[in-house]
């Protein structure tokens, strides 16, 4: 048996992991899209690094794109097994991969506009999409799953986003049993809305997600009083606007539910709050059917209001002239908008017109990629490029950490705390900077783990 690491190797996104068995039955671990990383990003995405119809399954962790986004194009490409994963993830899975699609269409549409030749074409369309929902199997938490006669899957919640889970394998070869979990990615021990990380069986194999490996989400003040506190200073004292770059599935929903604590409790400044995205009102819906996700706080509070994700003054915006009209109003107001890395979709708009005023404030409420332009404006760069062109930073550029649905070093060790060290042959680090996961690597190295390896793109390894 071997596993090779075709994407999220020393780097965040585009989660690939393909497992060869001896007979040559293939599991892919997640299938995601590159974001975020520049000139690299359409290339990496154009080939996988394996041939898509040599893989005999798919076993989806969770929904985001960068872990589900090329699951058409795998499909297109001539895939034809199953792909196995959570009842919630099929939920939101439907609506993400439907939207980028589109996103596929209109921005190859919008580029070979500008083009004479060398017309390119898009990743995937719907058509595609479509295919691929028909592969999908759907397999509780909490339940062994046969695959096949040598292959058994399970699931627990990793709290990450909803529907999200780490997935634990056992694989039987020459009457010889081994036990593989892989992360996915690893939520919050005191997420807003989701129930925390469960524990699981001991592995052989470990391939852990590294996101926040070398930092903690510190915060001196709660995010809701943090939000109230942005909100105040740039609107009701300085007349601005906040502008939130949020992805569609988790980021936006955290935030309402904050924004609402503030209003249960009387402290929610009165300005308007719009969420700019209609995928976000799709994945809104879609939370609110699995109430079953909640942790103990939320389903507390929903005893006294039953909508956790309403509250007064706002609106879900969702034709596209309404969105270009916000950008002329000057009222002070809250926008949520995607994407989170604000790398794409409307918030880039909102983001190169507000940028120039200096009472306005430009707030991440989680993980960018360094090279995204959440990222170059988190790090302070004084210059940007917006839709190529160059952009003077005069707006407020504020974080709020602890909203990331990524867990820091603390909940990651949380949840390997379950395992025995000497027990582990291997503990995979993927899914993270480079710089950040050789620091991980040194603190599980003195967690007692004996074998840590951050693996190279496209690099194979023997398991034992």
């Amino acid at each position: 048996m071997k596993i090779a690491f075709h994407g999220a190797a020393r780097t965040v996104t585009g989660s690939k992991h393909l497992i060869t068995l001896d007979n040559q039955t293939q599991i892919l671990l997640d299938c995601g899209m590159f974001q975020g990383r520049g000139a690299a990003t359409d290339e990496w995405n154009k080939h996988f690094g394996f041939n898509p119809a040599e893989v005999s399954y798919v076993i989806l962790s969770h929904a985001h794109i960068d872990h589900s986004g090329l699951l058409p194009k795998l499909v297109a490409e001539g895939f034809k097994g199953p792909i196995f994963c959570t009842a919630a993830t099929l939920d939101l899975v439907r609506i993400l991969l439907l939207d980028s699609a589109k996103i596929q269409e209109q921005d190859a549409f919008y580029e070979n506009k500008r083009r004479a030749k060398e017309l390119i074409k898009p990743l995937y369309v719907e058509e595609d999409v479509e295919k691929t929902l028909s592969r999908f199997k759907v397999v509780p938490y909490d339940t062994p799953t046969v695959i096949d006669e040598n292959s058994i899957v399970y699931f627990t919640d990793a709290g990450h986003i909803l529907g999200s889970a780490a997935v634990h394998l056992s694989i039987t070869e020459k009457n010889k049993t081994t036990r593989l979990t892989f992360s996915g990615d690893v939520g919050r021990y005191g997420d807003l809305l989701l129930r925390a990380p469960q524990t699981f069986p001991q592995a052989d194999y470990i391939l852990i997600e590294s996101t926040y490996g070398d930092r903690l989400h510190q915060e001196v003040i709660p995010p809701e009083e943090a939000l109230r506190q942005i909100i105040e200073e740039t609107c009701i004292k300085h007349g601005g606007k906040v502008v939130i770059p949020a992805f569609s599935v988790g980021r936006t929903q955290e935030l309402l539910y904050a924004l609402n604590a503030l209003e249960v409790d009387g402290k929610l400044p009165n300005v308007p709050y719009y969420v700019d995205s209609p995928l976000s009102s799709k994945a809104t819906a879609v939370i609110k059917s699995h109430p079953e996700v909640y942790n103990r706080g939320v389903k507390e509070l929903m005893k006294k209001d039953h909508d956790p994700f309403d509250f007064k003054g706002l609106v879900f915006i969702e034709d596209v002239k309404d969105s270009i009209a916000l950008n002329d109003d000057k009222t002070p107001c809250v926008i949520i908008s995607a994407s989170g890395m604000a790398d794409a979709g409307r918030v880039k708009h909102h983001i190169r017109n507000t940028i120039d005023n200096p009472n306005n404030t430009i707030l991440m409420a989680g993980y960018c990629e360094p090279r995204s332009l959440g990222g170059r404006l988190v790090s302070g760069q004084p210059f940007v490029r917006i839709f190529g062109e160059e952009h003077v930073v005069k707006a407020q550029v504020k974080e709020i950490k602890s909203m990331s649905a990524h867990g820091d070093r603390d909940d990651l060790l949380g949840f390997l705390s379950c395992q025995n060290p000497a027990l582990v042959k291997k503990l995979f680090i993927v899914h993270g900077e480079y710089d950040s996961q050789i620091n991980f690597k040194a603190t599980l190295e003195a967690e007692g783990f004996q074998s840590v390896d951050i693996p190279d793109m496209h690099q194979s390894i023997e398991l034992a």
